[in-house]
């Protein structure tokens, strides 16, 4: 028996033959006998043709990972129609009498190792969709397939590393989990996997002679077992058998109170990226909404989304919640997330740049149309607005004042509106620090402990080189979040969780003796969280 470890993406038990991932082989020809007009058009082809497949594999996404994970397959449609990558191609072919395969295949390169080169953090990762678009262009040129798992059975899928299109084109019934050499615990490889329930190790070294061993990829012990002993065999197959059964276990939990063993009783929300995701909400019966990223509206756009456009898609939400709590997140954007008709200007370091409420202070028209949107849809059911990124009083003041010219725009037109709760997101160390005099100004929190851990540590969450010294669980961490819920609650606000933090297991019960009023976490994470909370016993002490 052989055993190599890595880092575990997702705890769970896989077990079956290894299949080693084989990508598509290409042979690009140099040059062509056809004019350079004749192989532009070709290329003109082979990219529509991609933006087809990107089309389908972006409402793939849609109906398996949501909204939130299917957008970067809008960003790989965007990439295809770029000026500069498309000048590049037209550039080889024009002056090398090139090939559209190779002209394609040596931009992709060329500027995969541009991005690569950069110090942003997010323009690196841009490397790999590069060369993901390029190849599938490519692909359709030379008239070859996808890469596959080469067999019918299902299987452990081995592989230098997946990206995000290749991960989403897998049958998933065919595939017991995945094991890569390379990647990050925040990829979107990483992300998917997450969302879609399947056991991965990244970070493993392997090489040919795994393809067909049987082996048990133990995502609890961070390993895969390659031809196991018998023994070890029958225990991991008991396992996997005792984590399908608490799987049907939690569908039990619906319907049912999320109070622990002493009768303290927390609320469990869910995080959303747009009305997709809204099934999977009442699929695992969430008590409401915790963070709806309206950000991806824009992302969607093409130009700035009207009031009406926003209206009807934040209603469509409030009604099918039916009286449930939805939080929207006012715009967000920046960082990593652009949208090219804002024009926002190249920045050193764009997570402390020009984004989030410092965009809709500075563009108030923009700002008021999101308002004025959510204000109407108000109307309709229980709605709350949260701001993001606050550092200060005068923020909130006056994105406050915004919201007052609005309702009162509103009230004189004769547009009906609803009564909404005011809250901000706590996720900057400046934040946490004056969070006594925020909390006189709203009504309640919202710790984003991804930003939150990032900006407390000083660390890219993003750079997969930092992925040993990010540590969410840092007592400076854990000291702000306390410091927020007690600050909060002296003030008559509640303090809830929207970050991932929310959904660790490990930190749930500390959560609750620190006196948090909420958690919201991806749809998928809910049931098993409300499992946890309903036998825990805050009357005992806690374990040391």
């Amino acid at each position: 028996m052989q055993v190599s470890t890595g880092k575990s993406i997702l705890n769970g038990i896989a077990i079956g033959p290894l299949r080693i991932y084989k990508k598509a082989e290409t042979q690009t020809k140099q040059t062509s006998s056809l004019s350079p007009e004749e192989e532009w058009a070709r290329f003109e082809e082979a990219k529509e043709k991609a933006q087809e497949q990107l089309a389908g594999l972006y409402d793939k996404a849609l109906d398996e990972v949501g909204e939130d994970n299917a957008a970067i397959f809008e960003i790989h449609q965007m990439m295809l129609d770029d000026d500069d990558y498309l000048e590049a191609i037209k550039g080889i072919i024009d002056t090398q009498g090139a090939t559209a395969e190779y002209a394609t295949e040596t931009t992709g390169e060329n500027f995969s190792a541009a991005f690569a080169a950069m110090e942003d953090e997010y323009m690196r990762a841009r490397a790999t969709d590069v060369k993901d678009i390029s190849r599938r262009v490519v692909n359709i040129l030379t008239g070859q397939g996808d890469a596959a798992m080469q067999d019918d059975k299902p299987a452990i899928l081995v592989a230098d590393d997946l990206t995000p299109s290749e991960t989403v084109q897998l049958d998933k019934s065919k595939l017991l989990g995945f094991i890569t050499r390379y990647g990050s615990s925040n990829s979107h490889t990483a992300i998917l996997a997450r969302t879609m329930n399947i056991p991965a190790l990244i970070g493993v070294d392997f090489d040919d002679s795994w393809d067909g061993q049987l082996a048990v990829l133990d995502g609890y012990n961070h390993c895969v077992y390659i031809d196991p002993a018998q023994e070890l065999l029958t225990a991991m197959e008991e396992k996997r058998k005792a984590d399908l059964k608490q799987e049907s276990l939690l569908q039990g939990l619906k319907k049912k109170p999320n109070v622990t063993l002493d009768g303290r009783e927390i609320k469990v929300y869910a995080n959303i990226g747009n009305t997709s995701d809204v099934g999977l909400v009442l699929q695992n019966d969430a008590q409401g909404i915790g963070l709806f990223r309206s950000e991806f509206i824009y992302l969607e756009s093409e130009d700035f989304p009207t009031e009406e456009q926003q209206f009807l898609i934040y209603k469509r939400v409030v009604e099918t919640m039916a009286g449930k709590k939805v939080i929207i997140r006012t715009l967000d954007i920046g960082a990593d997330k652009q949208a090219g008709y804002f024009d926002l200007a190249k920045e050193e370091n764009p997570a402390l740049g020009y984004r989030a409420i410092r965009i809709c202070l500075t563009r108030k028209e923009i700002f008021k149309t999101q308002l004025r949107a959510i204000l109407r849809a108000s109307a309709f059911g229980t709605v709350s607005i949260m701001f993001p990124m606050i550092i200060s009083l005068r923020e909130v003041r006056d994105a406050k004042e915004l919201l007052e010219e609005c309702r009162a725009e509103l009230k004189k037109q004769g547009i009906a509106f609803g009564e909404v709760e005011i809250g901000i997101m706590i996720e900057t160390p400046a934040a946490v620090m004056i969070a006594e005099e925020l909390a006189e100004e709203v009504q309640f929190f919202s710790l984003g402990t991804n930003d939150l851990t990032q900006y407390t540590l000083a660390i890219d969450r993003q750079n997969p080189k930092l992925d040993n010294f990010y540590d969410p669980h840092h007592p400076a961490v854990l000291r702000m979040i306390r410091h927020t819920v007690e600050a909060g609650h002296r003030h008559g606000c509640w303090v809830g969780i929207c970050g991932e933090l929310g959904a660790d297991q490990k930190l749930t019960e500390t959560f609750l003796r620190m006196g948090l009023d909420e958690l919201s976490v991806s749809p998928a994470a809910i049931l098993p969280l409300r499992k946890l909370i309903r036998s825990i016993d805050l009357s005992k002490a806690p374990e040391t």
